[in-house]
């Protein structure tokens, strides 16, 4: 009788603490009848585990986590890691619904939840045609150098050179113009950390003090006194 009281104790506190989760993820993958959902994030420069869920017949289920400010997270279908089978998104405190099929997961997923996420979904949508061109380019070096050709090889070096710069130049103007959203630390940490530091320094203080605060806003600030620190 003890060992099922205990039982029953330890599923009324695992349903309350999951009620009280900060953060909601709503999943469906369609075509999906059995299998591993897994819902992580990095954490010291590692991808850690918050929750797992186990699907069995029903492909609606749901994953929790605690958030203190708006956070990357990324949604990996059973242990395969890779590109194709892992949905990156943008969450807040609240519910994330996320739609997607079983025959391409990572690619049919749509997204709906954080305004953080939509700013996200604006930059990919438009950092699509700097790497789209990237490959082209690659392409064309690749036959150049193939048919011995240096000086096209070296001219199409120089595009993708100045192809790099001007996709610098545009994540800088993007983050500079969502100076008030998340995105904008996170994306100088993660496209543009190798920037010049004056660029990282100018994205830094046009935030506002509701971003500074926050994971990404404090990491940039302490990624640019680190380099500044370095430097002297």
């Amino acid at each position: 009788m003890k060992k099922i009281l205990y039982f029953l104790l330890v599923l009324l506190i695992t349903a309350c603490s999951k009620e009280q989760s900060d953060l909601i993820v709503k999943v469906n993958v369609n075509g999906l009848k059995k299998g591993v959902l897994h819902l992580k994030k990095i954490k010291n420069e590692n991808l850690i585990t918050i929750d797992t869920v186990a699907i069995n017949g029903n492909s609606e289920v749901e994953l929790h986590a605690p958030l203190d400010s708006p956070e990357v997270f990324y949604l990996f279908l059973d242990k395969n890691s890779s590109e194709k089978d892992r949905i990156v998104f943008f969450a807040d405190k609240g519910v994330t619904e996320i739609s997607t099929t079983l025959k391409n997961f990572g690619y049919d997923a749509k997204i709906k939840g954080s305004s953080q996420q939509k700013v996200y979904e604006e930059y990919k949508s438009m950092i699509t045609r700097f790497n789209h061109e990237n490959l082209e380019l690659i392409k064309e070096d690749f036959e150049a150098k193939r048919a011995g050709d240096t000086t096209r090889s070296n001219q199409v070096v120089r595009k993708s050179e100045n192809n790099i710069k001007r996709r610098y130049l545009f994540t800088v103007n993007f983050a500079l113009n969502h100076k008030d959203s998340e995105v904008a630390p996170y994306l100088a940490m993660t496209e543009i950390y190798d920037a010049n530091i004056k660029l990282l320094d100018t994205i830094n203080k046009s935030l506002t003090p509701k971003v500074k605060a926050s994971k990404y806003g404090k990491e940039l600030q302490e990624y640019i006194d680190k380099i500044k620190d370095s430097e002297e």
